[in-house]
């Protein structure tokens, strides 16, 4: 007689016991309470929108979807999460921000292969912690143990918001005129683009350590892991304060992969062009580093990398204290060209000079 022993999903690799203790230890969203229907372990997230027909006239909702990258693995090697649940929601969030839109809530999607191998409980407080700094609700998400879909200690991340938009405020490339300012608003650094690139430079090329010193100055050491994992900025509390300030905006271009060159002609007309000269920003040392040492082209460096610019935001002439305004609502800002008519080659040229 044949013996037979039962198995049970943990013993494919799939803890259900370890997910629920885990769910359990989130911290809980403060944002936008009264607009988010509480259901308990429900199947769905839900969200109210009453008050947004009341406050807008013509409300559009404004989606966007992303992840990290490979940016998860320069976390992985340096064993530092704390600033990842940001990097997800600002890639999402900051995307529907370039149409005006304030951020309504958000869901993410967490895979691994063993939750006891990640710090999950670490990474998605860190996203509750985002989405609070610019009342956006996290009204949901999906965690998933696949065993020998992913590496040991791997996982990936992905988000998805939902905002909204009056729709004669909304923001894009029809408003774009000839003439046009172009002021850019700085990033905090690598954001969450261009890292199979920094990865490669940094430790297959220069063999460094996640606690090795990149450079030292005034404002103190910066080692590998601090430089490479600083989190992606959120803009959509400075995009709300501009949408309600005094000063007119034709379009925001968020520069993510591709950089400049990609991204700004995404909201520039197919007759005009960006003339972009960033002689004028703030430099920050990690892409000269990078470029010196890899060594990498100025032409590829531009078309990789935020190069210190993390939102471009184009606007009409003739507006009196535009830098001083956008430094009022909280963001290094610096007027870095306009629009011009089409005259052939390339829609953005870049002057880094």
């Amino acid at each position: 007689m044949t013996d037979h022993t039962t198995l049970s999903y943990a013993d494919a690799g799939v803890d259900i016991d370890y997910a629920s203790y885990c769910l359990n230890e989130i911290d809980k969203t403060r944002a936008r309470n009264n607009e988010v229907i509480k259901s308990h372990n429900d199947f769905a997230g839900m969200f109210s929108l009453k008050s947004i027909t009341e406050r807008f006239l013509d409300p559009v909702l404004v989606s966007g979807t992303d992840g990290v990258g490979t940016k998860l693995l320069t976390a992985i090697h340096c064993e530092k999460y704390d600033g990842l649940g940001q990097d997800l929601v600002a890639m999402c969030v900051n995307d529907i921000a370039t149409k005006g839109a304030e951020p309504l809530f958000f869901l993410d999607y967490f895979a691994t292969s063993h939750l006891k191998e990640v710090p999950f409980t670490k990474i998605i407080n860190s996203i509750v912690r985002a989405c609070d700094e610019i009342d956006c609700a996290l009204i949901g998400g999906e965690t998933a143990e696949m065993p020998l879909l992913y590496a040991k200690k791997h996982f990936d991340l992905a988000g998805f918001a939902v905002g909204v938009v009056d729709r004669h405020k909304m923001l894009s490339a029809q408003k774009v005129k000839e003439g046009d300012l172009l002021v850019g608003i700085a990033s905090s650094g690598l954001h969450s683009n261009g890292f199979s690139l920094v990865r490669k430079i940094i430790f297959d090329n220069l063999k460094l350590k996640p606690n090795d010193v990149l450079w030292q100055d005034e404002r103190g050491v910066f080692t590998v892991a601090d430089e490479l994992l600083h989190p992606t900025k959120l803009y959509s509390n400075f995009v709300r304060s501009l949408m309600k300030s005094t000063l007119e905006i034709s379009a925001i271009a968020h520069i993510t992969g591709g950089g400049i060159v990609e991204n700004l002609p995404r909201v520039v007309p197919p007759h005009l062009m960006a003339q972009v000269d960033l002689s004028g920003m703030r430099s920050q040392k990690i892409f000269s580093y990078l470029m010196e040492h890899g060594p990498v082209t100025r032409d590829e460096m531009l078309r990789t990398f935020n190069m210190g610019v993390g939102l471009i935001i184009v606007m009409p002439k003739g507006q009196n204290d535009v830098v001083s305004v956008m430094k009022d609502c909280g963001e290094e800002a610096h007027i870095i060209g306009e629009i011009t008519s089409y005259q052939g080659g390339s829609r953005c040229q870049v002057n880094m000079s």
